[in-house]
């Protein structure tokens, strides 16, 4: 196990010396949404002034970029006499600069100040008739990146290299968390989109996750597979039935439009169905009703939850043979293989006793992407909707 701990300020200058004397680390890696992290110390003073707010933490495993972000928590420190505990310890809670982005809304009128944004109230931000990296790209880029006001600048941040990923996409958006914006677009492809820091820059780049299930596979047979749980669940819709049409104000005979986006599962399960309210959007040309009702079948459909606990080896190891947003097989004991797409990567580890990955394969409740978790966006997106009217 190699493992440095690096920290660095806002514009990504490496301060004072790596940390050498942690204790704990503990790192989660999130298909399209931010990583979570821990690592405790001792506190010593030299890495008390380290630990401020607005810097980052820089974790290095054998010599690549693992994690870089923002300190949320820099210092939660405890002091215990009768543990005889020294200086005490002090735990960082650390992410990746993926949350920086995820901290903004979309504006309208990007290149207006939030005060002088038009106040008619169906205002939107629409991009229409480019792929779904160029719509992920701009919303990033006009909101916090590069071409964004300077006061929304996220410093350092760049656009990476074009990936040439995506098909035509439509999207309309109006002061929505941007991440989920960007989600919106990246869901009819399955596209993903990270942070990365290379030297002094933060790139952020949208790619297509590859389907490595030939090659990336575990089982106990293969001895990289040491613990495995798997739920088979019910979908929660099979026909998302999308409402769209003219906002009553504006039309008084109330047009409405509806699109059903059916499922494929239903012939396996049942039907059932679920009603998605688009109103604002006069008709399905550009495909909005159906992106709509295929984005609300990503966490409706039946979910194969599947938790593993993996072993790298030297022919498969996390972040050099497969990534977040991958598809991979699971092998189950009892023979059945599971094909399904790497949600979240976690890696574990103490100077003592090395260190541990752990990778979750499908919609799983240690993902962010929990049912309560779907079932608080959905909530924000409808009321979203209905501020739109």
């Amino acid at each position: 196990m190699a493992i440095e701990l690096l920290v660095t300020d806002r514009n990504l200058t490496f301060l004072g010396d790596p940390i050498t004397g942690w204790t704990r680390l503990e790192c989660e890696l999130n298909f399209n949404a931010p990583a979570s992290g821990t690592v405790g110390m001792p506190a010593r003073p030299e890495y008390m002034e380290l630990l401020q707010p607005g810097n980052r933490l820089v974790v290095i495993r054998d010599g690549s970029i693992w994690c870089a972000g923002p300190m949320e928590v820099p210092q939660e420190y405890a002091w215990d006499l009768a543990a005889n505990a020294g200086v005490g310890t002090v735990t960082v809670n650390f992410t990746d600069d993926l949350a920086r982005i995820a901290g903004y809304l979309t504006y309208p009128e990007p290149t207006l100040a939030f005060a002088s944004q038009t106040t008619t109230s169906d205002v939107v931000r629409k991009l229409t008739a480019t792929n779904a990296e160029t719509i992920i790209r701009t919303l990033v880029s006009e909101n916090c990146g590069p071409t964004a006001l300077a006061a929304r600048q996220i410093e350092q941040l760049v656009l990476d290299t074009v990936a040439g990923v995506g098909t035509a996409q439509t999207v309309s958006t109006r002061f929505e968390p941007l991440l989920d914006a960007c989600r919106k677009a990246a869901v009819a492809d399955g596209l993903g989109f990270r942070t990365r820091q290379d030297g002094g820059q933060i790139k952020f780049g949208v790619y297509a996750p590859q389907d490595l299930s030939s090659s990336a596979r575990f089982s106990d047979g293969l001895g990289n597979l040491r613990s495995v749980r798997f739920t088979m669940s019910a979908p929660t819709a099979t026909s998302e039935l999308v409402q769209g049409g003219n906002d009553p104000k504006d039309d008084p005979a109330n047009t409405r439009v509806y699109v059903e986006v059916a499922s494929a599962h239903a012939a396996d399960w049942y039907r059932v169905e679920k009603l998605i309210e688009k109103s604002g959007t006069d008709d399905d040309s550009e495909g909005e009703l159906t992106q709509a009702g295929t984005l609300a079948l990503g966490s409706d459909n039946p979910q194969a939850s599947l938790s593993t606990v993996t072993v790298d080896t030297e022919d498969l190891r996390a972040g050099r043979d497969y990534g977040l947003g991958d598809q991979v097989a699971v092998v189950l004991p009892t023979g059945l293989q599971i094909t399904d797409v790497v949600q979240t990567i976690r890696l574990e580890a103490t100077p003592d006793d090395g260190e541990l990955v752990t990778t979750v394969v499908g919609n799983n409740d240690k993902t962010t992407m929990t049912r309560t978790v779907w079932t608080i966006r959905d909530l924000a997106y409808r009321l979203g909707q209905i501020e739109r009217r």
